[in-house]
């Protein structure tokens, strides 16, 4: 799972949306970077605080910044895992929401694509998870196996017809 500062901004004062295996990753991630980038983090600080001249030392400047990087990221998903809404595929099979598995056609293709949607911070297009606020997710939200959905994008508007809701 992969945030970036712009996103850390759009989760203030609103719920996300996770599944529960995405919040486990968030849990196990979290957990590897205060138990072992943090303390790591911070012992370069110290050994590299042991250069001297702080305002020429690059090692130094350099271990401050991963480890403002790493807090920033363990700030970042302990706000995400407080926001936390926990979504269950409870809903009907047949209508697209978090944690369903779409299989589409788009217009004009024969190839078939699946994919899970997923909350907006456990996208991850290489692994055919994509983000419920995504353009492709927003337009599939609520619709039914046999509905079509399209999206805008750069090269105009794409059409794709849902085979499959799971």
């Amino acid at each position: 799972m992969k945030t970036d500062n712009g996103q850390a901004n759009q989760i203030n004062g609103q719920q996300i949306q996770l599944t529960q295996a995405g919040l486990d990753e968030l849990k196990q991630e979290l957990k590897e970077l205060v138990d072992t980038k943090l303390p790591e983090a911070i012992d370069r600080v110290t050994k590299a605080r042991e250069y001297g001249d702080l305002s020429e030392n690059s090692e130094y400047h350099s271990a401050r910044d991963d480890q403002q990087l790493v807090q920033t990221r363990i700030d970042q998903i302990g706000e995400i895992i407080e926001k936390a809404q926990i979504i269950t595929n409870t809903r009907s099979k047949t209508v697209i929401g978090v944690g369903s598995k779409v299989t589409i056609l788009k217009k004009g293709s024969q190839a078939k694509k699946t994919f899970d949607v997923a909350g907006e911070f456990e996208s991850e297009p290489g692994e055919n998870k994509i983000s419920s606020v995504s353009p492709l997710g927003k337009s599939l939200m609520g619709k039914k196996k046999g509905d079509t959905a399209q999206v805008q994008a750069p090269g105009g508007v794409v059409e794709y017809k849902i085979i499959d809701v799971k």
